[in-house]
């Protein structure tokens, strides 16, 4: 009944021109309608409320957590340049999908123009991409740190860091445009309501009444190309950072080394397991696999590693913690 419901009152915004528009089969006009989570509308407050939370926890932690390491001239190192573009990305990927999620659990449905989906949809993946570039930027950081401590100076210089870093979003933005055209070229013709959240390639591309095939392969090929050679680039690092750590003659220096990297390994799969769930269920999950639980996890994906970042990365890190002390404290002197 609560997905009728949600289906009459969407279906009643539907102006006279938006139902022309879907008579003469183009449904771009009319922009599309996300629905929230189907199957779920009866919670839908209840799962705003944790959502909401977590989002507030990431732009705060994230927020924080930038403005400590960009006031403390000693964090103008690597290892905190690569964290405050962590906290960068992070707070963009969130922004760019946390608040039109929010708008579809609270009033049950949320229209957004077909280009202004495809925008969200190219920035929530470019972003997800810059995260996935940042963990492994931040794997091979700590790969020289601990495996070559007497070359890191010279190893990462911040021109290196730059150019490197230019290279690499440069191609995965290569990489991931042309999926906005694979969606464009399609022709639509089936009523425009994705149910779901936020925009997602599939939900857009399933609208259409053309063969989208190619969408579905070029968008999995895109997905393991971006992230694959950042696992593999991850695991081998943490491999031989492990190695390093089981070598070293100190007990409490291999549990302090093991801890911080079982933090930072935690972070990880949870920023990789649900993404890569969500992009093989929704391509070949089919039936098997409840539509909720892949939309779930979708929202899961975009803010629970942002929320978890700072407290890992940041309040676990003894730099991080004295830099924030002495900005509040600075703060306190100011104010009076």
């Amino acid at each position: 009944m609560a997905q009728v419901r949600t289906l009459h009152k969407i279906m009643a915004l539907f102006s006279v021109n938006s139902i022309a528009a879907v008579n003469n089969s183009d449904t771009r006009i009319a922009g599309c309608f996300l629905t929230g989570i189907p199957g779920l509308e009866h919670l839908h407050i209840w799962l705003s409320i944790p959502c909401c939370i977590m989002y507030i926890a990431a732009l705060a932690g994230n927020g924080i957590l930038i403005c400590v390491i960009l006031s403390q001239a000693i964090l103008y190192e690597p290892m905190y340049i690569f964290l405050s573009l962590l906290a960068s990305a992070d707070v963009l990927l969130s922004t760019t999908t946390m608040p039109k999620a929010l708008a579809n659990l609270w009033l049950g449905y949320s229209h957004v123009s077909f280009d202004g989906c495809l925008t969200q949809m190219f920035f929530i993946h470019f972003l997800f991409v810059a995260d996935s570039v940042v963990l492994a930027a931040m794997a091979f950081d700590r790969y020289v740190a601990i495996c070559s401590l007497l070359r890191y100076v010279t190893i990462l210089t911040s021109k290196v860091i730059g150019k490197i870093a230019a290279a690499i979003l440069s191609c995965r933005f290569i990489v991931m445009f042309p999926s906005i055209f694979l969606l464009k070229r399609l022709h639509y013709c089936r009523i425009n309501i994705i149910a779901h959240t936020f925009c997602e390639p599939m939900g857009i591309a399933h609208l259409s009444c053309s063969d989208i095939s190619i969408n579905v392969w070029y968008g999995l090929a895109a997905a393991l190309l971006s992230t694959g050679l950042d696992i593999i680039l991850i695991t081998v690092s943490y491999i031989h950072i492990l190695q390093a750590v089981f070598h070293l003659t100190s007990q409490d220096a291999r549990s302090k080394a093991l801890s911080t990297c079982g933090s930072h390994v935690c972070v990880i799969l949870l920023f990789y397991v649900p993404a890569i769930f969500s992009v093989f269920a929704y391509r070949f999950g089919g039936r098997s696999i409840p539509r909720y639980v892949h939309i779930l996890l979708a929202n899961l994906y975009v803010v629970i590693p942002p929320m978890l970042n700072p407290i890992i990365y940041g309040v676990r890190t003894k730099q991080i913690l004295e830099g924030a002390k002495q900005m509040f404290s600075n703060l306190a002197k100011g104010s009076k």
